[in-house]
Order: C-alpha cells, then sequence, then structure tokens
C-alpha cells in the first residue's frame, strides 16, 4: 500500500514539473494555435484561399523551417521537405518529413520539439525582422526586457507588460512615417498567419511529450528511494519560463494584429 501511494505521490511531482518545464510553452502554442485559426476563417471568408495563400510566401517556409532546425537537433534523419507548395489537393502549404529511430530516447524526446519548432522559428524571424527592419524598435524592446524581466518571475502581468512594452516601441510616429516598418508589419502578418501547429504538428509533439514524462517520472523514482528532492532543480531550470512568456508577447501580438486586419477585410466584405 506504501509502495502504491508512493507511486501515484511519483507520478503526480512528475506532472507538476512537466507543466513546471513546458506548460507555458504549450499555452504560447495553443493561444496562437487560437488566434490563427479565426484569422485564417475570417481571411478565407473575406479573401477567398488566395486570402491565405498571400501570406504563405514568407509564413509556411519559416514555418517548416522552424521543424527542419529541430530536425537536425534531435538527431531525426529528413527525407523529404516542401518550404511552400501553392496547389496542394489537400491544403496542405508545406512540410518536412523525417524519420528516427524508436529506441532512442533522446529522439523520441525531439517529437515534442519538432513538433513546437514553428513557434521558435516564427518568434525568432520576428525578432530578426525587427533587429533587421526597424532596429530602434528592436533595441527599446530589448532595454526592456533586460531592465524589467527577471528569471524566474512568472505571473501573466509578463506577457501583458512585454506586449505594452512592444506596441509602444514599434507604434511611434517615427516609424509610422518609415516605410521599412511597414515592411515590416507584412513580414511579422505574413509569419503570425502561419506559425501555429498543424494536427499532424500536436501528433509529433504530443509523442514525444509523453516520453519526457516517462523519463521524468524514472528519474523521480529513482531520486526517491535515493532522497533527492528534483522538485526544487526543476523549478530552477524552469526560470527559462520568464523569458519564453516575454518574448512570445511580439508573436501574440502580430496574431492578435492579424485576427482584427482579417475581421476587419471580412466585416468590409459582408457590407459590400
Amino acid at each position: 500500500m506504501k509502495f502504491l501511494e508512493s507511486v501515484l505521490n511519483t507520478l503526480m511531482l512528475s506532472l507538476v514539473e512537466l507543466f513546471f518545464l513546458l506548460g507555458f510553452l504549450i499555452g504560447v502554442g495553443f493561444l496562437l494555435g487560437v488566434l490563427e485559426k479565426y484569422s485564417n476563417k475570417f481571411l478565407y471568408k473575406a479573401l477567398g484561399p488566395r486570402g491565405v495563400l498571400a501570406t504563405a510566401w514568407i509564413g509556411t517556409p519559416v514555418h517548416e523551417l522552424g521543424h527542419l532546425f529541430q530536425c537536425f537537433i534531435w538527431g531525426h534523419r529528413v527525407t523529404k521537405v516542401k518550404f511552400l507548395q501553392l496547389n496542394n489537393p489537400n491544403g496542405v502549404l508545406g512540410y518536412v518529413e523525417h524519420q528516427y529511430n524508436p529506441s532512442s530516447i533522446y529522439q523520441q524526446i525531439g517529437n515534442f520539439f519538432i513538433g513546437m519548432g514553428p513557434v521558435f522559428s516564427g518568434i525568432g524571424a520576428l525578432m530578426v525582422g525587427m533587429y533587421v527592419l526597424v532596429p530602434e524598435s528592436f533595441y527599446s524592446f530589448n532595454t526592456y526586457i533586460g531592465n524589467h524581466v527577471s528569471p524566474g518571475s512568472i505571473d501573466l502581468t509578463v506577457i501583458v507588460n512585454a506586449t505594452l512594452a512592444i506596441t509602444e516601441s514599434l507604434f511611434t510616429l517615427e516609424n509610422l512615417l518609415n516605410p521599412l516598418f511597414w515592411l515590416f508589419l507584412v513580414f511579422a502578418v505574413s509569419i503570425s498567419s502561419h506559425i501555429s501547429l498543424s494536427k499532424a504538428d500536436i501528433n509529433g509533439a504530443s509523442r514525444g511529450l509523453q516520453m519526457i514524462f516517462l523519463v521524468l517520472f524514472i528519474i523521480n523514482l529513482i531520486a526517491g528511494f535515493l532522497d533527492i528532492d528534483t522538485y526544487r532543480l526543476i523549478v530552477k531550470l524552469t526560470e527559462y519560463n520568464t523569458y519564453v512568456l516575454a518574448f512570445s508577447s511580439i508573436a501574440l501580438l502580430f496574431s492578435f494584429i492579424t485576427l482584427v486586419i482579417s475581421l476587419i477585410l471580412y466585416k468590409m466584405r459582408s457590407f459590400w
């Protein structure tokens, strides 16, 4: 009975640790998926298939690059890549096919990060776009992160304040008069329109998530016998989540802007 209770406690501990490790990243991916779903829905109703395809030229390659880079990191063998296809009968705009060794725990864990790859590449591309096209806004936001975001200070105000900071740094009179800002806006909207995960991406990520949980559970079982407290170590490791929330604000902001633009276009089409 005591052994069963210990196993159940270890299961609960592993679930809590899994949430601390990856819960915020998964939450960001979910929010981006919801915003993109409705954005594309309104765009399709307003402009038809060409409304979604108009942003695919930039957004889809960035999405697929996220998968591709993670495949290299986690040792998966890439067998086929399509960065953009416009005439697929199933509506698939791009894909990365890859294979892995099922007996490799490392490669199985990699399925999670490969599935989540577009979130990383999307946020990274947005930051690079800011750096190149609107550098003053980039430095302003980067300064805000350095001065106001500290490891471990996790609460919802982090993402709210970071979103307000990036909005304030981007939408200035100087930027509104700068053609490069409008180029960045097109770039950012295109990426935000294709940053979320497909059903195949989610299925792949879930397989990796299961392996991560299993590894955590085994580690916690061994740690329990050795009287080692893994919870404090995991909490210390998850201080990076503060930066995940702060930097994801740029993707959430432009996903929201994309939703507003697509809604306006839809309403205008309905009015006409």
